[in-house]
């Protein structure tokens, strides 16, 4: 018995992975905790100094940059929202935002489902036109949409850049929802279809909440890059009173030459950042769940 045991404790102890035990368990541990708490005080360092510089004067920005205001000036707000224009702007990106994600979210969703679910001919074709819509890049593209918004009549307007918006974000939408439907168990569809629901009634009641983290994942994402995008509304949205929110900060900052409100700059690029902030901690909750779970409920 005592030759068996040792035998045993010798082949165990030379065993694939026998030297990783919670030693290197706690090594892995504390080093991605470590890359982790780096990489949060690059990320949360610049966004706290954009703050605290929100608060301050032009003067006080340039003699101590990494100091506290002397005073808290919440008038750098005020300016930047009235004197700046920033309410408008940002008015203006609320509502070209929400529309686009809306239109391509329904859109994507539903053009996501029948490509996932639906065999047909032509299937292949378009799921490779998607993809290929991933990589075309977007700035080869903003001269053919200048002159077909020019023809269409809605050049340098907001319904305009709601199209434009919504057409961008479409293929990564699509491409992103496939994989979500793919996965959806048929039985619960064919079950739908069996009490008498129409497809119709099984993609918007059944399915499509059963899809709800990849829905809620893919619209912060949409939502992030349609926020912060500047270049297609520079190019097809010249009219002062349509320009979205990060037109009127690049304008503002440019506008003035050497003599800039920094303080107000400042609070204005707060202002452009709080909305993704609260849409993040609004729906991370939800990209929390499975598709496995949503379909139990």
């Amino acid at each position: 018995m005592s030759a068996v045991t040792t035998a045993r404790t010798r082949s165990a102890s030379t065993a694939p992975g026998a030297g990783r035990g919670p030693s290197g368990e706690r090594a892995v541990t504390v080093g991605s905790h470590t890359v982790l708490g780096i990489w949060s005080l690059i990320v949360l360092l610049p966004f706290a100094w954009t703050v605290v510089s929100s608060f301050k004067t032009t003067r006080e920005i340039f003699a101590s940059p990494f100091s506290l205001p002397e005073r808290w000036q919440f008038v750098n707000y005020v300016n930047a929202w009235r004197t700046a224009g920033i309410g408008s702007y940002f008015l203006n990106s609320v509502v070209v935002v929400g529309c686009a994600l809306v239109l391509t979210m329904l859109m994507g969703a539903m053009s996501a489902y029948v490509l996932a679910r639906f065999s047909f001919r032509g299937r292949g074709v378009l799921r490779f036109l998607i993809v290929a819509g991933l990589t075309f890049p977007v700035f080869l593209a903003v001269v053919p949409l200048f002159f077909i918004l020019r023809q269409m009549g809605i050049l340098n307007t907001l319904p305009g850049l709601i199209l434009t918006y919504a057409t961008y974000a479409y293929p990564f939408t699509v491409f992103f929802l496939m994989s979500f439907f793919e996965e959806l168990p048929g039985e619960i569809a064919e079950a739908a279809s069996i009490d008498g629901a129409s497809e119709w009634r099984t993609f918007f009641q059944v399915m499509l909440p059963m899809a709800g983290p990849g829905l809620a994942a893919v619209a912060i994402l949409n939502f992030v890059g349609l926020w912060n995008q500047y270049l297609l509304p520079v190019v097809l949205n010249s009219n002062r009173d349509n320009y979205v929110l990060t037109q009127g900060l690049g304008a503002f900052a440019s506008a003035s030459g050497y003599d800039v409100d920094f303080g107000a700059l400042f609070a204005g690029s707060v202002t452009t950042i709080l909305p993704v902030l609260l849409v993040y901690l609004v729906f991370q909750r939800r990209l929390q769940g499975a598709v496995a779970a949503g379909g139990l409920k």
